[in-house]
């Protein structure tokens, strides 16, 4: 991971296996207190031949650390069906900037899990976690070997699946509401192709967002904020009744 605010939460977690620290001085000055924590020692180096083996375009701003991936554990223990709980599930998202975002969103709006497939999706990598803007640390991302197999078990445990797509007339708020008290799973695809065949026959409903415009679109992460602010919404207004 890279830049100072991911470095600086990296170093943070306690449950992050930390392999090695590379910063510039001015990078070094800014981390101390979470240097002196994480208890590691930096490789200082000079600006102007960061030494990190970093894609030459990244933002690093003069800090990068290598870890190991988070382990976060199974679906089943991190996602228990209990009411008001909320999962988003994603289809082969790709891009780390709009996983990143979609993280950032998962943690302001209180989902358990982003849960995407093992292949196909974006791996916790450095782009991510500088996308993510210290999220990737606090919000469970789990990547799966099935993504439609999941989803049913996660149907088992009561969850209602609604998949994302934006040719259907019914929309989000409806879909949600119509599911009452059961937690529920939010089913996003990639950008383009959407959901694939099994993900879509394994939801439970379809839903869209609705647009003003006619041929106005939100990109993947977006569509997952207002759908997890949808159903925030949703459970907020059933506790005050």
């Amino acid at each position: 991971m890279f830049g100072i605010h991911a470095v600086r939460d990296g170093l943070n977690n306690p449950r992050r296996q930390k392999r090695r620290l590379i910063v510039t001085r001015n990078a070094a000055n800014q981390l101390e207190d979470a240097i002196a924590a994480a208890g590691i020692e930096p490789e200082l180096c000079d600006a102007r031949r960061f030494s990190a083996p970093l894609d030459p375009a990244s933002v690093h701003q003069g800090a990068a650390l290598e870890t190991e991936a988070l382990d976060w554990g199974d679906v089943a223990s991190l996602c228990p069906p209990e009411d008001g709980r909320v999962v988003l599930l994603l289809d082969r998202v790709s891009d780390p900037h709009n996983v990143g975002a979609i993280l950032r969103s998962a943690e302001v709006f209180g989902a358990s899990a982003v849960i995407a497939p093992s292949r196909h999706s974006a791996p916790e990598s450095g782009a991510l976690a500088k996308a993510a803007s210290g999220a990737l640390e606090r919000q469970p991302y789990l990547r799966v070997r099935n993504l439609a197999d999941t989803m049913q078990d996660l149907q088992k445990d009561g969850y209602v699946m609604i998949g994302l797509a934006g040719e259907v007339e019914s929309d989000i708020d409806q879909a949600i509401k119509a599911t009452g008290s059961a937690p529920l799973g939010l089913v996003l695809g990639a950008e383009g192709p959407g959901l694939r065949d099994r993900t879509r026959e394994t939801c439970d409903v379809l839903a869209c967002i609705p647009s003003a415009a006619e041929f106005a679109s939100l990109n993947v992460s977006n569509a997952a904020a207002v759908s997890l602010f949808a159903a925030r919404h949703h459970f907020r207004s059933k506790l005050q009744k």
